[in-house]
């Protein structure tokens, strides 16, 4: 009986992985981009004044595989969406047409997956999932590919870098502890990666600050780099000075375009960003850092 059991899962568990991978392709010219969860949610956004909490329950049951990657720390679940809806109604409204005009923008991303192909050969070519969560990410990543919150979107001009930055996430095989260096570099080094595939930088603000305090933030860097704690450097700040979000992705752009230059194969370079085994000998190496290390 047992035996049987495990057999049963065992099967389970192939069915669950094949679905998720149904969508891949092998080429980016067949790249998928797939749309029919944001027509779900509008379906139950007419809805909700008759249905009340319940009506984006199916749109939860329903949804792809990028709603069901969007649950955890996004959307949550059905009853939590209704209350950021209800609250936030006029918000969710100017992402209403949005992706009417993806079809101007599938041929720069596909130029975007080719140009990684060049780069890198061993890169996979996940589907793009559109959704909509509750105003707390604008994409991510999962099994199922890349995931992207168009209720964060009043029009498609970013969209290009985000997918770029979000296919370089899906190649990546960043070993060691989670540090704030290790975090940078994951963050730092999509964006370095990205820029390389797309010609587009998707954190101006914080590189021009990071550019204008340059000396400063490095100094204050290496003495923090192998904490844990990332306040002031990645995602929130304390407003202990005027500095804006995400300082972490200037720096690790910085350490990992360091790296890039020195390095005479570029692809074997992309292969071992993408790869780092450990992040402190890596920032070493690259020698942005040197002469705050030896201080």
């Amino acid at each position: 009986m047992k035996k049987i059991i495990f057999i049963v899962f065992l099967f389970l568990g192939i069915i669950q992985s094949t679905i998720g991978q149904e969508n891949y392709s092998d080429t980016p010219s067949e790249a998928k981009f797939i749309t029919e969860d944001v027509e779900r949610f509008w379906q139950a956004f007419d809805n909700m004044d008759s249905l009340d909490a319940k009506a984006f329950d199916i749109y939860i049951e329903n949804g792809t595989a990028g709603v069901k990657g969007f649950l955890k720390y996004r959307i949550e679940n059905a009853k939590a969406l209704y209350k950021t809806v209800k609250k936030r109604k006029n918000d969710y409204l100017k992402s209403r047409y949005v992706l009417n005009d993806l079809e101007t923008k599938k041929q720069e991303i596909i130029k975007i997956y080719t140009a990684l192909e060049e780069l890198y050969p061993d890169a996979v070519f996940p589907p793009i999932y559109f959704v909509v969560g509750r105003f707390n990410s604008g994409g991510t990543v999962s099994e199922a590919g890349l995931i992207i919150g168009t209720e964060m979107l009043e029009n498609l001009d970013g969209l290009p870098g985000l997918v770029a930055h979000e296919l370089i996430h899906y190649q990546q095989n960043l070993k060691g502890k989670r540090t704030l260096l290790y975090q940078s570099l994951n963050e730092g080094s999509a964006d370095f990666l990205g820029e390389l595939i797309s010609g587009i930088n998707t954190n101006k603000e914080a590189f021009e600050y990071g550019e204008a305090h340059s000396e400063s933030l490095k100094k204050e860097f290496v003495q923090r780099m192998n904490k844990k704690k990332l306040i002031d450097w990645l995602y929130e700040t304390s407003g202990k000075d005027d500095r804006p979000n995400d300082l972490g992705y200037w720096i690790g752009y910085k350490i990992t375009k360091s790296y890039y230059d020195k390095q005479k194969d570029k692809k074997e370079a992309v292969h071992q960003i993408l790869n780092i085994d450990d992040p402190l000998e890596f920032t070493k190496k690259s020698g942005y850092l040197k002469e705050y290390f030896n201080k």
